[in-house]
């Protein structure tokens, strides 16, 4: 079994008005997640992670508290990373946030507004590549992590409910080098509000 790279839910104009140039995702997508996934595809040939999903793949290569990770691990959790980012955004500015995903954000935060200074101060601060998130921890609580690299919540058995790259890759094109101006943009105009209170 080989990675797929997967079309995106929506044209690559489609979030321009948004704060996401066409340009971005033409290098986003186009190059740096097909390069996962080429590059994914041809480190798990021949081995015993061949014809395993993608999730055995990150949660089986995943070495705790390794900041320089393997190749297999490296692009398989970016490209799974990547598949769901893409979810996470929508074109259209009518994004309003369900009010289920708003109870529980208030009752984990104290507010939507504490919420999303967390997640962007997590984002901002997260030194050199990574991303940063909204989980379910395994005890049930929602929490914002941010992580190095391609690591994500899988390798500690949370649940994704939203996660934001913050490699350069992702906004310099549109933000230069001011990423928190990318996280607030993130937050305010591009989330998918709907997908992520699916995912609670």
């Amino acid at each position: 079994m080989s990675f797929t790279l997967p079309d995106l839910p929506y044209a690559h104009d489609a979030l321009a008005s948004l704060g996401m140039s066409r340009e971005t995702l033409e290098y986003h997508h186009d190059i740096h997640h097909k390069a996962y996934v080429d590059n994914g595809s041809k480190a798990i040939s021949g081995t015993e992670w061949e014809g395993r999903n993608l999730e055995e793949i990150i949660r089986g290569n995943y070495q705790s508290g390794a900041v320089a990770q393997n190749g297999i691990f490296n692009n398989a959790s970016q490209h799974w990373n990547h598949n769901q980012f893409w979810e996470w955004m929508a074109p259209g500015d009518n994004k309003k946030m369900p009010g289920e995903l708003e109870k529980a954000l208030a009752d984990s935060f104290g507010s939507v507004e504490e919420f999303r200074k967390e997640f962007a101060a997590a984002g901002a601060g997260q030194f050199g590549s990574g991303w940063c998130w909204l989980v379910k921890d395994t005890d049930g609580k929602l929490k914002v992590t941010k992580t190095e690299n391609g690591v994500n919540p899988l390798c500690f058995n949370q649940t994704a409910l939203l996660g934001c790259d913050v490699w350069e890759h992702s906004y310099y094109i549109d933000f230069r080098n001011k990423r928190p101006a990318y996280l607030e943009n993130f937050l305010e105009k591009l989330v998918n509000w709907e997908a992520v209170a699916a995912r609670l």
